[in-house]
This record gives C-alpha cells, sequence and structure tokens, in this order.
C-alpha cells in the first residue's frame, strides 16, 4: 500500500464510483453516543467523516486522538466530526470512554457505508492481500457534496492535512 493520499479535481472519479463534487451517499446508522446518525440531519453543516479499520489498534488509536486533540479547531472552523468502522456500538462506547473522544462513533457492521464512500477493497499488508476498511477520509460541503477525498490514509500528519482542506475549501 503506498502512501498516496488521492486529491482529485472534480469529476475525476475515486473508488467506488464517488467522485470530488458528487452528491455525498446519505446514511442513517446507530452511533454513539447519539443513537442514529444521518447526513442528511447535518445538512447545511461541513462534515468531516472519517473511516479507521477498528477500535483501540494503535493507528486508529493515535487517529482517533489526534482528532479529539484538534476537535476545538474543527468545531470553531464550522466542522463536524464522525468516525466510522464496523465496531460495534458498545466496543465504540468503551473505546470513547477510555479515549475521550467528544465525537460520535458510527456503527456500520456490513461495511455498506464504507462501500459507499470508496473505505472498503484491496490492501495489502506485509505482504498478504485481503478485502477490509481502508482508512479514508471524506471532507463534506455544507451542501452535502464531496470537496475531498484522503485515501490511503497515513495517521502521522492525517489531521493537519485535513484542516489544511478544511482551511483551503470553501465552505458549500
Amino acid at each position: 500500500m503506498s502512501d498516496l493520499v488521492i486529491r482529485p479535481q472534480v469529476g475525476s472519479p475515486l473508488a467506488g464510483g464517488l467522485q470530488v463534487g458528487d452528491l455525498a451517499p446519505d446514511f442513517d446508522l446507530l452511533t454513539d453516543p447519539l443513537g442514529h446518525g444521518s447526513l442528511s440531519a447535518l445538512a447545511g453543516q461541513r462534515v468531516v467523516l472519517y473511516f479507521y479499520p477498528r477500535d483501540a489498534t494503535p493507528g486508529c488509536t493515535t487517529e482517533a486522538c489526534d482528532f479529539r486533540d484538534r476537535i476545538e479547531t474543527l468545531t470553531k472552523s464550522g466542522v463536524v466530526l464522525l468516525g466510522v468502522s464496523r465496531d460495534s456500538l458498545k466496543s465504540h462506547a468503551t473505546f470513547r470512554a477510555k479515549q475521550g473522544l467528544p465525537f460520535p462513533l458510527i456503527s456500520d457492521p456490513d461495511a455498506a457505508l464504507h462501500q459507499k464512500y470508496g473505505a472498503w477493497g484491496e490492501k495489502v499488508l506485509y505482504g498478504k492481500r485481503s478485502i477490509g476498511p481502508i482508512r479514508t477520509t471524506v471532507l463534506i460541503g455544507a451542501n452535502g457534496r464531496v470537496l475531498s477525498y484522503f485515501r490511503p490514509v497515513k495517521v502521522k500528519g492525517h489531521v493537519d492535512e485535513v484542516l489544511g482542506a478544511i482551511a483551503s475549501g470553501s465552505k458549500d
């Protein structure tokens, strides 16, 4: 797997057929602590939707804590942050409590949302190919359109990349 960050121009294809400029696929899934989370409920707000492989693993914990540590900057920028993994709500609740995460985590057990956003596919880890979650972040504008797309994500420095995209992008 390369460290390449995909930040295509409007109209260029992404994994799963989603393109920068497209309407982001809506969803209504269970979240901790909200109960339900949907993109349509956040209409008019910018959203950072980040997909990660698994609660409480080293890379996922680092990424979640990096977002936690920058939540004030995200909030002041008018951005709502949502994390997504296939983990259960119970796992999410434990992870959120242990790490002090002030943002909701969405449970996507069948990976349907992962697939809609191109965060599911073939990956190579230590020379072994497998199908599974691909660390991906999507910045969605207040108009519901995809503004930026990061895949695959390298954890170190990623939150700064997202903040850069937020600062340089429009609020649409």
